[in-house]
């Protein structure tokens, strides 16, 4: 399988607090990993720490073959390949839904009008957002907000999609929309990292399964494996929690 992320002995520490530490994994094309684990484990610092928007204390990131915290290495054009979805959608509350998915591919990829407008419009309809083109956010539920923040990364044609905690903001009634056009996303062959709650989706969606606990990854696996028959104490007890049914 071709490597499109590859961490290696990744640390990051707040001060004299360490948050993430001798991290070691790989994404492959096409798959779907889902991070678990309690909150305050790491989760999404590493994520943070994957695009850039947090400097790794050490270790490295490996894109395709090159250390992307090299000195030397275009930074902007590797964020480009990196698609990041927030649990807060962070969309232009001043733009329409069209607008909020070009602006990007025009100002960061130098595409024309026209041909960003037509890959926002093909990514809209695989969310299930094209009737909503010209609606202001305010006008949306959480789950279509959403909806929107996917098709807006999916358009700039990236890579990897991360996902942290996409669904932690929404009301439980529109959590199952975002989690469906996932699920589908994932079937399709886009290479996913999702950091997750919800535990149905790890097990049903994912290829593979990290669990992460204080900063650490403490077993990863296949969802049969980490679900069904996890090997560490730690894994147990918080499926033990979480699931109420190990």
């Amino acid at each position: 399988m071709e490597n499109i992320i590859q961490i290696q002995h990744l640390g990051k520490a707040f001060g004299n607090h360490e948050v993430l530490k001798d991290i070691d994994f790989k994404v492959n094309k096409g798959e779907v990993v889902s991070i678990i684990g309690s909150s305050g484990s790491g989760k999404s610092t590493l994520l943070r720490c994957i695009n850039l928007l947090e400097k790794p204390t050490t270790g490295q990131v490996i894109y395709k073959g090159e250390n992307i915290l090299d000195s030397n290495h275009d930074t902007l054009n590797y964020r480009t390949k990196i698609g990041m979805v927030f649990q807060q959608f962070n969309l232009f509350n001043n733009k329409n839904v069209l607008d909020n998915c070009i602006i990007g591919q025009v100002k960061v990829l130098n595409r024309s009008r026209e041909e960003a407008e037509k890959v926002a419009k093909k990514y809209l309809k695989v969310v299930g957002m094209d009737k909503y083109i010209n609606a202001k956010p305010r006008q949306l539920s959480g789950g279509q907000k959403q909806r929107v923040a996917i098709a807006r990364a999916l358009s700039m044609e990236p890579d990897v999609m991360l996902f942290d905690e996409p669904t932690s903001a929404l009301d439980p009634e529109m959590v199952g929309e975002v989690l469906k056009v996932m699920k589908d996303l994932g079937e399709s062959g886009i290479t996913m990292l999702v950091v997750t709650h919800e535990m149905e989706f790890a097990r049903e969606v994912s290829h593979r399964v990290v669990f992460m606990d204080k900063g650490v990854i403490a077993e990863e696996g296949t969802p049969e494996e980490i679900f069904n028959n996890p090997t560490q104490p730690r894994t147990r007890e918080f499926l033990r929690r979480t699931l109420k049914s190990i």
